[in-house]
């Protein structure tokens, strides 16, 4: 059985390096009918993702780099929907993984498809509800024609039930993102600005903003960052920023206090940073998951979640774009009343294993028949 895996972001290589490993080793192990490729279609060029960026994670880099980057959204998924058929037809297979709910993701979906090759979804089934993020569309679409789906909660299960996926196509495995996170807990690494900064652990926020509803408007960023000075009570925020994010500020003319701007961090050192802060205040959906896992009060800058068991069970709180909303929820983190939170079943570290077993049984199936 030969088994493509996608990817076009950098975090869909988090969340693909662990299942990779379990691949490599089950080929060790004595699965020689089990083989696969790295696919990479270029959607997103991160110039942190070096050889390095992979060594951290330890995977091979990609065999084939479609190099589909740039592009309005349709300009993007047309080129990689005709890079990716041009690849499987030269490079057959059985199966195509793909992962999360990039444009890379739905594009690589529907090539695999209509070549007749079976799709397999990880993080199948998750949903927002706001038909207004790229992202949504993507998993929507992807879910609809995948053949099975790796799942992270009974949420996701359910809302494939509700759309008329059958048991068998539905595999709760938990979350192979969670499975990065523990793998390389204990590589996390100072950055390099920690000892300058003065930082000590649970006296700073680490906060990430990137979405258009919080970062495209002056008037509504800058009272973003008024509400962290004055909720925070003058604490020191730490702030990696996304390029686009930047760019806003430095044309808003916005100058933040007792923010310190950094540039965007690679994984080991942004973890280390996220452990050890009092909390974290983020518009983005994966760190919602690594700071309930972490055990690290997390507010969120959104309307709606696709993660909600970060907020049932976990650490985070969705609380809308409202600054004065954000301001009263400092106040509670720096008063020390934050909930304790709980890890969601199956974030164990084990997504991994659970799929390529998953495979495995498939492959003898194949064999028998």
């Amino acid at each position: 059985m030969k088994i493509v895996l996608v990817a076009g972001a950098r975090p869909n290589f988090m969340k693909i390096a662990p299942i990779i490993k379990v691949l490599e080793a089950a080929k060790v192990g004595g699965s020689k009918d089990l083989d696969f490729t790295l696919v990479h279609t270029g959607q997103h060029y991160d110039q942190k993702m070096s050889g390095s960026f992979f060594e951290q994670l330890g995977i091979p880099e990609p065999e084939v780099n479609l190099q589909c980057g740039g592009g309005t959204q349709a300009e993007q998924t047309a080129a990689i929907m005709v890079a990716f058929e041009k690849y499987l037809m030269d490079q057959p297979c059985d199966w195509v993984l793909v992962v999360g709910d990039v444009t890379s993701t739905m594009a690589c979906t529907l090539v695999a498809k209509k070549l007749g090759i079976k799709v397999a979804h990880v993080e199948g089934g998750i949903r927002s509800g706001d038909m207004g993020m790229p992202e949504e569309i993507n998993r929507i679409v992807t879910d609809s024609i995948s053949d099975v789906f790796f799942t992270t909660s009974e949420t996701a299960n359910s809302s494939l039930r509700a759309v008329g996926m059958k048991e068998d196509q539905i595999v709760f495995v938990g979350n192979t993102m969670i499975d990065t996170l523990l793998a390389n807990e204990g590589k996390f690494g100072k950055p390099v600005f920690w000892d300058e900064e003065g930082l000590e652990k649970g006296k700073y926020v680490v906060v990430t903003l990137h979405r258009p509803s919080n970062v495209d408007h002056s008037e509504q960023l800058g009272l973003l960052f008024e509400a962290l000075d004055m909720g925070l009570q003058g604490m020191k925020v730490i702030f990696p920023v996304h390029p686009r994010t930047r760019g806003n500020m430095e044309k808003f003319g916005l100058s933040p206090r007792n923010i310190v701007l950094v540039d965007p961090m690679g994984y080991l050192e942004f973890n280390y940073l996220v452990k050890h802060a009092l909390g974290v205040v983020t518009d983005s959906g994966g760190i919602t998951e690594e700071t309930t896992v972490m055990g690290v009060p997390c507010i969120t800058l959104r309307t709606s979640t696709e993660r909600p068991e970060t907020c049932t069970m976990g650490t985070n709180e969705l609380i809308g774009t409202d600054p004065k909303v954000l301001q009263e929820y400092l106040e509670k983190l720096l008063a020390g009343n934050w909930k304790l939170g709980s890890i969601p079943p199956m974030w164990d570290g084990k997504a991994a294993e659970r799929i390529v077993e998953w495979f495995v049984a498939e492959g003898k199936c194949y064999s028998e028949s």
